[in-house]
C-alpha cells in the first residue's frame, strides 16, 4: 500500500508576516512572479515596489511583456474590504493600469461581486482580477504557496462587445475565436510549455521570449492556408542584425532553414518559418497542426532565446 502524505493548509500570516515587507517583497522576485503571471496566462515583467499614486503607494506595478499594458497588484493578507477596494481603483486610475490585480486571503461574497460587476462594465482595455492566496505543506514540508482565481474578466463577452459596437462577428473572426480556444486545450493538454494568451479573434497569438524587444508570434494564414511561426521584432534593426549574424547556429538548433526579412524601410523585422494545412472549413488536422506550431514555438524560443 503506499503511503500518502496529508496536504494541510498553514496559516499565510506564518508564512509571510507583513504585507510590505514580507509578501510583496517574495511576490515582486522573478521566479515568483512568473508563478502568478502563468496562473493568470500574463508575462509579468518590469517590476516595482511601493510606486507612489499621489499620497498612496500601491504594492506593485509592472507590465504584461507582449502588451506592454500596465500591470497593477495590491496585496492584502486579510479578507476583503471597501477601504482596499477603493484603494485598488484609485491606484489603477492613477497608474493607468490595463490589468488589476487584487490578492487576498479571503474573498467576500460582496467584494467578489463587485469585482465581477467591474469586468463586465468596463471594456476590453482594462481586466479585474481578484485572487486569494494560500499556503500548504504535506506533514513536515516547507508551504506550498497557491493561488485561487475568484474572479477574472469574461474575454470572450468583453470582445463581442466590443465588437458589437461596429458589427457582429464576423465569420472569419469567429473561425479565429474558435481555433484559439481549441489551440489553448492542446496547450493545456501538453502541460504549457509556455504561456497561455486569452483566446481572441485576433489573427495572431503572441509568446514572450524574456525581452521587450521581441516576442514570437503564431498567425493564421487563412488565405493561403498556412500558420506561420515568427519572431517578431517590433522596432529593432540592430537586434535583427545581430541575430543574423548568428544565422547558422541559430538554423541549426531549430533543424531547418528560416526566412529572414529585414523589411526594409519599415520599422519591423521578422524571422519565420510556416505550416502547411491550415483551412477554417477543414478542421479534421487541427489538433496536429496546433501540436506542430507549439511545439515549433519552442524550438525558436530555445533558439533565439540566448541571443536575445
Amino acid at each position: 500500500m503506499i503511503n500518502l502524505g496529508k496536504l494541510e493548509e498553514v496559516d499565510i500570516r506564518k508564512v509571510w508576516q507583513h504585507e510590505q515587507y514580507d509578501f510583496s517583497k517574495w511576490l515582486a522576485e522573478d521566479e515568483n512572479i512568473q508563478s502568478l503571471g502563468n496562473t493568470l496566462c500574463l508575462s509579468l515583467t518590469d517590476v516595482e515596489t511601493e510606486k507612489f499614486v499621489g499620497s498612496y503607494r500601491c504594492d506593485i506595478l509592472c507590465k504584461d511583456e507582449i502588451t506592454g499594458k500596465n500591470v497593477l497588484i495590491e496585496n492584502q493578507l486579510e479578507p476583503t474590504n471597501h477601504d482596499h477596494l477603493g484603494k485598488v481603483i484609485t491606484y489603477a486610475s492613477g497608474l493607468d493600469a490595463s490589468v488589476v490585480i487584487w490578492i487576498v486571503s479571503q474573498a467576500k461574497e460582496e467584494h467578489a461581486s463587485a469585482v465581477e460587476w467591474l469586468n463586465k462594465h468596463t471594456d476590453e482595455d482594462v481586466s479585474f482580477f481578484l485572487i486569494e492566496v494560500h499556503a500548504y505543506k504535506i506533514e513536515n514540508s516547507k508551504p506550498a504557496p497557491y493561488f485561487k482565481i475568484i474572479e477574472q474578466p469574461n474575454d470572450f463577452t468583453k470582445q463581442v462587445k466590443a465588437l458589437a459596437n461596429n458589427s457582429e462577428l464576423n465569420e472569419s473572426q469567429k473561425k479565429r475565436m474558435e481555433f484559439w480556444e481549441r489551440f489553448n486545450e492542446v496547450l493545456e493538454k501538453k502541460s504549457f510549455p509556455f504561456n497561455k494568451r486569452k483566446a481572441t479573434t485576433d489573427h495572431w497569438y503572441s509568446v514572450a521570449v524574456g525581452s521587450s524587444q521581441c516576442h514570437i508570434s503564431i498567425d493564421l494564414v487563412n488565405r493561403e492556408h498556412r500558420i506561420r511561426i515568427s519572431l517578431w521584432i517590433p522596432d529593432n534593426k540592430d537586434l535583427f542584425d545581430k541575430l543574423l549574424a548568428h544565422r547558422e547556429e541559430i538554423e541549426s538548433k531549430i533543424g531547418y532553414e528560416l526566412d529572414w526579412d529585414k523589411l526594409e524601410g519599415k520599422k519591423a523585422s521578422i524571422i519565420c518559418t510556416s505550416i502547411n494545412g491550415l483551412d477554417f472549413n477543414k478542421q479534421g488536422n487541427y489538433d496536429s497542426l496546433m501540436e506542430k506550431s507549439i511545439d515549433t514555438v519552442v524550438l525558436f524560443r530555445d533558439a533565439f532565446k540566448s541571443f536575445i
